[in-house]
C-alpha cells in the first residue's frame, strides 16, 4: 500500500493519550516493516518547520527514521488545490490542505492518512475531491485515519 502521510499524523505520534495516538504509532510500525510505503511532501515539511522545538525536530526525525519519501510540490498540485478552493471544498486560507490531497492524487497514492477533520478527513472533502479527480483523470486516494489503515485486514 502506498500512503501519503499528512502533517497531523506526524504531530499525533508525539501526543500520548490523545485519540489515534496509539494507532499512529502502530501505523509507523507498519511503515518500518515495509507493509506500508509512506510518502509525504515538501508542503508537510514546511508545516512541520513551523512547529516549536523540540517537537519540530522530533517530527522531522520521523521522516528520516522511517525513510519517508517527500515529493516536491509542482505546478499541477497548486492547480489542483486551486480547483478544490474554487469549488468550495477547501478554504483558500488552508491551501496546503488542498495541496496534500492534490499531491496524493497526482502521485497515485492508495490513500492519504490524515487526522485533519476540519478540511481533509471529512465527508464533503472525500466525496467532492473524488468527483474532481475523476473529471481530471487522477487517481482518487481514499482519505482515512491511521486506524482505518492498520486495522484494514481484520
Amino acid at each position: 500500500m502506498r500512503a501519503y502521510i499528512e502533517t497531523t499524523v506526524f504531530n499525533r505520534f508525539f501526543e500520548d493519550g490523545r485519540e489515534y495516538a496509539n494507532e499512529t504509532k502502530l501505523l509507523f510500525d507498519k511503515i518500518a516493516s515495509g507493509e506500508i510505503e509512506a510518502f509525504t511532501s515538501l508542503a508537510v515539511l514546511e508545516e512541520l518547520e513551523r512547529a516549536p522545538e523540540p517537537k519540530r525536530g522530533q517530527m522531522l526525525t520521523l521522516i528520516r527514521q522511517y525513510k519517508i519519501t517527500a515529493f516536491e510540490i509542482d505546478d499541477m498540485a497548486y492547480e489542483l488545490a486551486d480547483v478544490y478552493i474554487e469549488m468550495g471544498i477547501v478554504p483558500a486560507r488552508f491551501r496546503f490542505d488542498g495541496i496534500h490531497i492534490a499531491m496524493a492524487a497526482i502521485h497515485g497514492m492508495d490513500c492519504i492518512i490524515s487526522l485533519n477533520f476540519h478540511h481533509i478527513n471529512k465527508l464533503k472533502t472525500k466525496t467532492a475531491t473524488e468527483i474532481v479527480h475523476r473529471m481530471k483523470g487522477f487517481a482518487n486516494p481514499f482519505i482515512c485515519t491511521p486506524a482505518e489503515v492498520i486495522y484494514d485486514d481484520e
